[in-house]
């Protein structure tokens, strides 16, 4: 299906099907450092009882994929992805979104004095009991005002896991250990808040298991499993995303040799 026109407006019009559907919506812009960024965002839509992922789908499943290269006056597109939640089914453990989901976007124009108008390819993926294939486009000129989608991106932004470092924080990845092939993570979290675990390796060809809860909830393990082949994982930095409630963290942990 053709991208709609671009619109002077806050949002596209959905393409899609009735199980899923995507959009771009605008927000208002910010001056960083003398230079003028652009917030945006993805928007899927979906249908009860569908789900699609995160950027690491886990046991099965498949990333979303964002071709920007059609926009005009765009220099750089950052994506965001809000925290995740897992997901287990019969397929295995995998990691993304059972409800609508917006994915920001930071955009810096080549002209900060000319408009931009952005455009999207995305390639997805969305799953009920079977999983199917999905693409969408749009286009949409970015006023940098503020508009009705303006909430809307800011609480998606929110859920955008913050980078932290280890050990810091009430709310924080307290410690990672390797142990031979096993990696043992502790997380402190506010009592009575559900808290979970994923760790992504350093490129998109490390394959690592979803991480396994024990002692309680707070403590994790996983193995050094689905590296590329005739790689190591000695001095590689994976990065781990803890998650409890509506707060989420990011932190890099550099896997020294194994004891």
């Amino acid at each position: 299906m053709a991208a709609q026109p671009a619109l002077a407006s806050d949002a596209s019009p959905f393409d899609g099907s009735p199980r899923a559907a995507v959009r771009l919506i605008a927000g208002t812009a910010r001056v960083d450092g003398g230079t003028t960024v652009y917030r945006a965002g993805v928007e899927i839509r979906l249908a009860p009882g569908w789900k699609t992922y995160w950027r690491y789908p886990g046991d099965s499943g498949i990333p979303p994929r964002f071709d920007f290269s059609q926009s005009t006056n765009v220099k750089s597109v950052t994506v965001r992805y809000p925290a995740p939640q897992r997901i287990m089914d019969d397929g295995g453990t995998s990691i993304g979104y059972k409800h609508d989901v917006v994915f920001p976007l930071e955009i810096v124009p080549q002209d900060a004095a000319k408009p931009v108008t952005l455009s999207l390819n995305i390639d997805y993926a969305v799953c009920e009991k079977l999983c199917v294939p999905a693409d969408g486009k749009a286009e949409l000129t970015l006023s940098g005002k503020a508009g009705e989608t303006d909430t809307k991106l800011k609480q998606s932004e929110a859920l955008v896991p913050a980078a932290a470092t280890l050990g810091e924080g009430k709310f924080a990845i307290r410690a990672a250990k390797r142990e031979g092939s096993r990696v043992t993570v502790d997380v402190a979290a506010p009592a009575g808040v559900a808290v979970d675990l994923f760790a992504e390796g350093p490129t998109a060809d490390w394959a690592l298991p979803v991480p396994t809860p024990v002692a309680g909830g707070q403590r994790f393990i996983f193995e050094l499993d689905g590296l590329p082949p005739n790689t190591k994982p000695d001095g590689a930095t994976l990065r781990l995303t803890a998650v409890a409630g509506d707060q989420a963290i990011e932190v890099p942990y550099r896997l020294d040799s194994s004891p």
